[in-house]
């Protein structure tokens, strides 16, 4: 009684339409909640199997299976094994849209991508406020008459109408607000574009005063590095003076030097001249020898 009134009040059919399906169909590939074929099944370990929407409606008031009362819960319920879905995606059932005049019968698994595609299937209209549902083989023709269709105003002022009741439009008012809204656009976009330049500006002249304050401090740095090279330079200059000094003066003591030794041997000439005479006069000790060519010596 619980599943029978489970049916007639909380559901209305979830699986399959039987009557849909070509030849027969196994009882264990009908939901055993809704008594229709499986969509989109779950099989709970006792094998019963369900639709996934019905088990799911069932368990929010119940804890047990519907067919045999055993306890129940959504995290031990698995997709349908791998025969029973085999079995169940070759049965053979007509298109939804059989009544309208297709009679194209296909596979459990290829329907719904040929129901999405179907010439008979009834799809909205997309022109705006538009309620008519039409097939899809006749949706071209009721585009073209559609009376809710966007076409341009006819006297040319560019307004598009999307309905009969645009259709006694004010083209002055509609050019009027038209400008209106371009002159609003114009003003936002002016001002967008005044608070970037200001941002840039500003940025740009942080950047600046960032940029002067490092500049300023490289100058500085080369003003002391200049400084110290002025200072080591004078001291260098300073001390080259002093040593040409000290060179002129070694030159000039070497001068003297040299002139004293030039002298000093025009004097020596005199002595070695009368020892010659002496020595083809007379001939010299051994001593006497020795002397004299310790003095010539010292001389020279």
């Amino acid at each position: 009684m619980d599943v029978i009134r489970f049916r007639l009040i909380v559901f209305e059919k979830m699986g399959y339409d039987m009557e849909r399906f070509v030849g027969y169909v196994n009882d264990g590939l009908m939901c055993c909640i809704c008594r229709d074929v499986l969509q989109d099944p779950l099989q709970a370990p006792c094998e019963h199997a369900f639709c996934t929407s019905c088990i799911h409606g069932w368990l929010i008031e119940h804890n047990s299976c519907p067919e045999d009362r055993q306890f129940l819960d959504l995290s031990v319920l698995r997709p349908l094994c791998r025969y029973m879905r085999n079995d169940l995606n070759r049965l053979q059932l007509h298109c939804r849209n059989r009544e309208r005049g297709c009679e194209v019968a296909c596979s459990l698994e290829s329907i719904d991508s040929h129901e999405c595609e179907c010439e008979y299937t009834q799809i909205p209209c997309p022109n705006i406020a538009c309620p008519v549902q039409v097939e899809r083989r006749n949706l071209y023709s009721h585009v073209v008459v559609c009376e809710f269709r966007t076409r341009e105003c006819p006297n040319g002022c560019g307004y598009v109408i999307l309905g009969p009741e645009d259709a006694q439009h004010n083209c002055v008012a509609e050019l009027r607000t038209e400008l209106e809204l371009l002159r609003s656009d114009m003003n936002c976009q002016m001002e967008d574009t005044k608070h970037e330049m200001q941002s840039r500006l500003d940025s740009q002249r942080r950047y600046m005063v960032k940029k002067e304050s490092l500049l300023q401090k490289d100058i500085e740095d080369l003003k002391s590095q200049m400084s110290k090279m002025m200072s080591n330079m004078q001291t260098l200059m300073a001390t080259e003076r002093q040593h040409r000094q000290e060179l002129e003066q070694a030159e000039l003591e070497k001068r003297e030097l040299l002139e004293l030794m030039k002298n000093f041997q025009t004097d020596s000439l005199s002595p070695r001249a009368e020892s010659k005479k002496a020595t083809h006069s007379q001939p010299l000790s051994r001593l006497d020898s020795m002397k004299l060519k310790t003095w010539e010596a010292t001389a020279i």
